[in-house]
């Protein structure tokens, strides 16, 4: 007996004694979301490398695993890093060298912000963005006459927080060749009494040119907006529409370790960013994927240019417009199709949402895998949601609760009912990408999440929320910042989720926004942003 029990006894020893695996860092004590298929929580996990090498219990891991970096998450929940399917980045990045005028209530605001703005930055030209006249008494465009006794000279062109429309001053229209004349495909030069009030739509604000920033302008550009996305949890990006010299900088700047942000970049649809993209074939590195197309059918719901069956009903005879020709949008339609690039196209009103489910079903006929996107889906009509079944929705849920005021008021009773769908979007495609379209809306994804669950503006308003039939459960929302959206960017085997072999991108909040009321969303905080398993914030 004591002839075995020795053996046994010196390789428990043995066994016990194996050192421990060193890692890069250990986390512990955590309220771990890893949204894994199965939609587990994890106590504990190790990183090595800039992965996820194992997930599990504390004890577990700690007795298997050793690290100098051991972060103690004192039971804080923790998620994948959210990825917003579609923004602006660096155009978030630009805004914060141009006036900001999100939030104005007043047109006088507006221009007092202008005002201020110039006597600090004494520019030549002066652009900004974020004005919305429905937040304002009078809910109508503003006009020039204030802006020309302001600034006489110098040229003003400042773009509603959709960018569907602009506002400009006589100096700015001069400078561009306007005139009563101009006539534009896909957009509108607005007129009163036969003269031009200095609001342009869609297509019109393309023959404004504004200032071209310099080289050290658009790297603080991107270093900005790095800084305000990693603030706030977001690790992945999807910029929704670069051409190749900013994809250019981008890559060169991640490689030199200057930055860090993952993206997501969709190429803008023009004839040289095609004619290069498309031949070169799919760019991928660990932090850059340029494998799609941004496409614009129609304009915004906010300044009417949103593409609509049935007039408005609140300007009648006025349906909106295309951006670009049915013929050209078939046509891009097509060439997209043949090589290995995704098309993700805007689409606001129920006829360009039907236009284009209509090309894309027709155009993708016997390829599988595609995952063309139609970026925000914002009016559908109800016959036509069947036809989002084989292509995912793009939805930004902050669109939702700040259009809810006065969406009904131009589209009526009966088709906002197919409006801001976002759980019947889901029922028919199965996932859903969530995104904000910032600097239009706010940065945060945790604003995301609460209007896609809560459904109510940040006072809470409406007090039952609006259209709760529509609202997506909890579980779904956070699948939808998280691991839907890295399968948007076919990047669903690499990141979305805490998965041993993923990269370890993953965020700390003081609240768990999983339990908590949803009242208190909102005013949750980022406790740290980790990318490759680094803290970047």
């Amino acid at each position: 007996m004591k002839k075995v029990l020795f053996p046994l006894l010196t390789f428990s020893l043995l066994f016990s004694c194996k050192p421990k695996e060193k890692v890069d860092t250990l986390v512990i004590n955590a309220n771990a979301y890893t949204v894994n298929t199965a939609f587990d929580k994890a106590e504990s996990f190790a990183i090595k490398d800039g992965k996820f090498i194992a997930i599990g219990n504390n004890k577990d891991i700690q007795e298997k695993y050793t690290s100098l970096n051991i972060v103690d998450a004192n039971n804080s929940a923790i998620y994948p890093g959210f990825i917003d399917a579609h923004c602006h980045f660096y155009g978030l990045g630009l805004q914060q060298q141009k006036v900001d005028l999100v939030g104005t209530e007043s047109y006088d605001e507006v221009l007092q912000r202008l005002i201020n703005f110039q006597k600090k930055k004494n520019t030549t030209y002066i652009t900004g963005r974020g004005w919305d006249q429905n937040d304002w008494e009078v809910k109508e465009f503003p006009t020039k006459e204030k802006l020309d006794s302001i600034f006489p000279n110098t040229p003003v062109a400042i773009r509603r927080i959709d960018g569907h429309a602009m506002l400009v001053n006589q100096a700015a229209i001069d400078l561009a060749g306007i005139t009563t004349d101009s006539k534009v495909d896909g957009g509108e030069f607005i007129k009163k009494d036969g003269k031009l009030t200095g609001v342009l739509i869609d297509n019109a604000m393309n023959f404004v040119n504004n200032p071209k920033p310099s080289k050290k302008e658009q790297i603080q550009a991107l270093k900005d907006a790095e800084k305000l996305c990693f603030d706030l949890g977001l690790t992945t990006v999807d910029d929704a529409g670069l051409d190749k010299e900013v994809i250019e900088l981008i890559d060169s700047l991640q490689k030199s370790g200057d930055l860090k942000m993952r993206i997501y970049a969709m190429i803008s649809n023009n004839q040289k960013n095609l004619d290069y993209y498309l031949n070169k074939g799919i760019i991928k590195t660990d932090r850059l994927n340029v494998r799609s197309v941004k496409v614009y059918s129609d304009g915004a719901l906010g300044s009417r240019g949103a593409a609509l069956k049935d007039e408005y009903s609140d300007k009648k005879g006025h349906f909106g417009a295309l951006v670009n020709s049915y013929e050209n949008l078939q046509k891009v339609a097509k060439r997209i199709s043949a090589s290995d690039y995704q098309m993700n196209t805007h689409a606001i009103g129920d006829s360009a949402n039907y236009i284009m489910l209509k090309t894309y079903n027709e155009v993708l006929k016997n390829k599988t895998d595609r995952r063309w996107r139609i970026e925000h889906a914002q009016i559908v009509d109800l016959n036509d949601f069947n036809l989002f079944k084989n292509v995912l929705p793009s939805i930004q849920p902050t669109h939702a609760t700040s259009d809810m005021y006065w969406a009904e008021d131009r589209v009526g009773s009966e088709r906002i009912k197919g409006a801001y769908a976002f759980n019947d979007l889901l029922k028919e495609y199965g996932k859903v990408a969530l995104g904000t379209d910032f600097p239009i809306e706010h940065v945060s994804p945790l604003y995301t999440f609460y209007a896609a669950t809560i459904r109510k503006d940040l006072k809470g308003y409406p007090e039952s929320g609006y259209q709760m039939e529509n609202a997506l459960s909890r579980e779904n929302a956070l699948k939808g910042m998280t691991i839907w959206n890295a399968y948007a960017n076919f990047e669903e085997n690499e990141k979305g989720s805490i998965e041993v072999g993923k990269v370890a991108d993953f965020i700390l909040l003081d609240k768990d926004i999983m339990t908590i009321d949803g009242k208190e969303i909102p005013n949750t905080k980022v406790i740290a942003t980790y990318v490759n398993g680094e803290k970047v914030n």
